[in-house]
């Protein structure tokens, strides 16, 4: 196994061979691969730009020469990823290692996000400064600004590229340590739960209800990002059971706040067939940046200042209507036991009486949504709010029945033809 270092070599050749030496310094075995696509190499790869044209499919031409700039980083992306995907599945790959500016950060990051969350995955970027949301997607991607330009050895560059190699050789060394602690904790079922700031206090108790029957559970910050990670881990197949009562980001879809987990979450779990219990935690509520960058458009909305690079704005009676439907639309689609949990008196700690979201008139319109919808799963309503414990625990026992009964025809068809019920 060997830490794979991505460079393109016709530009950042002195920089792979300092981090080279570094990682081998540790002793560590390190695969340079040239994902230059420009001038030639200066220095020596371990795999070079033909294998990883080769790679990159039928649709790649014979030679680089026959491609642009913006065709030639897409295809040494596609090229790349390919390669390290294959080396992993072998066994090969103990770590990625990247540097480089845009392009070489996008073709590196293109690798990395086939990669699983145990492979230290780190990049020195000229464009660690900004938004990385490209680059990182829900992956553990490391980004490391380069602070100067990536062109030559200086006092400032030498620092940066010395961290990384760090970097990579400490996350080893800790997946090394934690390889031998490890053999006796992954015997349980994975739940993943979400959250949020304002459905903390629920979500925490069932944590607690869920880890005392034996699960371990994720929790998901649900900011665009964490939704995003929790749906492809449920396609991976690492999850059990989802108990997703934090749905904010389908608000942020919907209205076009910047925490929108995009138009497939609240999905994967259904099409897996896991069992699955859904609320509507933080569909009061849109997320902006500082006030000052709330679109225009939103004026004469209402607004809560959560601090100060965090601005909330509550959604309407119509667009929780339609939040409703949507959020019943995907849910009644489910391959396995799935629930739908509406807490009546509240669906953050906001929107609770006296505080800034409250509002009945619309909570009442996101209840005849989620009941407008012809689905088999028919939504419960709990005259509770949705922080009260009872209502969490409630929560975390439904989604463990559904565990205890996943494996049964009738006790999934009981899931799945459940109707409202107190708690």
């Amino acid at each position: 196994m060997s830490v794979f270092l991505l460079a393109t070599l016709d530009t950042k050749g002195i920089e792979a061979q300092y981090l080279r030496a570094r990682l081998e310094a540790s002793g560590l075995a390190v695969t340079l691969v040239d994902v230059g696509t420009q001038g030639p190499p200066l220095t020596e790869p371990d795999i070079d730009r033909t294998a990883i044209l080769k790679a990159a499919g039928s649709e790649a031409p014979q030679s680089w020469s026959e491609l642009g700039r913006g065709d030639a980083v897409t295809m040494a992306a596609r090229g790349v990823a390919e390669i390290v995907a294959q080396r992993m599945e072998a066994g090969e790959v103990e770590a990625v290692l990247a540097i480089g500016g845009s392009a070489g950060t996008t073709i590196g990051t293109a690798a990395m996000k086939r990669l699983p969350l145990s492979l230290p995955k780190v990049v020195v970027s000229t464009m660690a400064s900004g938004d990385v949301r490209p680059y990182v997607g829900d992956r553990n991607i490391v980004m490391i600004n380069a602070v100067v330009d990536i062109a030559g050895l200086n006092r400032i560059s030498r620092i940066v590229l010395s961290q990384a190699a760090d970097c990579v050789i400490g996350m080893l060394k800790g997946a090394r340590r934690d390889a031998l602690l490890q053999h006796d904790r992954e015997d349980r079922e994975i739940i993943a739960a979400t959250m949020f700031g304002v459905t903390t206090p629920c979500v925490q108790q069932a944590r607690q209800v869920l880890e005392a029957a034996g699960y371990e559970v994720l929790v998901f910050h649900a900011t665009g990002s964490g939704g995003r990670a929790m749906e492809t881990l449920i396609g991976e197949g690492l999850i059990a059971g989802v108990l997703d009562l934090t749905t904010t980001e389908l608000a942020d879809e919907l209205v076009g706040g910047v925490l929108s987990a995009g138009p497939d979450r609240l999905q994967a779990a259904g099409a897996a067939g896991i069992p699955q219990v859904v609320s509507v935690g933080a569909l009061d509520m849109v997320n902006f940046g500082p006030r000052e960058t709330v679109p225009p458009r939103f004026a004469d909305r209402k607004f809560h200042i959560h601090n100060p690079t965090v601005t909330l704005m509550r959604t309407t009676a119509d667009e929780c209507r339609r939040l409703g439907e949507t959020l019943a639309r995907k849910v009644g689609t489910a391959q396995g036991p799935a629930a739908i949990l509406f807490p009546s008196l509240g669906v953050s700690a906001i929107d609770a009486k006296g505080q800034a979201f409250d509002d009945p008139a619309a909570r009442e319109s996101l209840w005849s949504g989620l009941t407008s919808v012809e689905s088999p799963i028919k939504p419960e309503r709990f005259e509770l709010h949705i922080n009260d414990p009872r209502f969490a625990t409630t929560a975390a026992r439904r989604l463990i029945d559904m565990m205890h009964h996943r494996q049964s025809p009738e006790g999934s068809a009981r899931q799945r033809g459940s109707s409202s019920a107190s708690p």
